[in-house]
């Protein structure tokens, strides 16, 4: 199997599954995250694993659940790089609101870790997820 198709599933196993505390373990350090549909106040590009995983940790206080449908992988002719194409069925459980949002991601692996992804997600459809709780 693809190095990067295998990545990117068990990144998305991540997020499904909850294991927001695993995320890290799939990131080279000096990571390059791109958001280019992301609106103020939220950054359009992250460098570096520990930003990231601080905002992973933020998310992972927020009352959601996810599961992940029509999901297509989409191997390039380049081996590092796959684009993945999903839909999230997220249900806030703090009301039982359910949602639909679309999700396009290009990710890029290297010795099994992600150096770099754009991603492209419905942040309108996400702003529906409340904010965390103070912990």
């Amino acid at each position: 199997m693809n190095e990067a198709r295998e990545v990117f599933g068990r990144l998305l196993a991540c997020f499904t599954e909850g294991r927001w505390q695993d995320l890290a373990d799939l990131y080279a350090d000096d990571v390059v995250v791109e958001w280019p549909m992301a609106h103020p106040p939220h950054p359009t590009t992250m460098t570096g694993r520990d930003g990231l995983v601080a905002r992973t940790e933020v998310a992972s206080r927020r009352p959601f659940e996810l599961s992940a449908h029509n999901v297509v992988v989409h191997e390039t002719a380049d081996p590092e790089v796959v684009i993945a194409e999903w839909d999230y069925r997220t249900r806030v459980t703090t009301t039982g609101h359910t949602f639909t949002s679309a999700n396009i991601q290009v990710v890029r692996v290297r010795d099994g870790k992600i150096v770099a992804t754009r991603d492209y997600h419905d942040f309108q459809a996400l702003a529906q997820i409340p904010a965390p709780s103070e912990p």
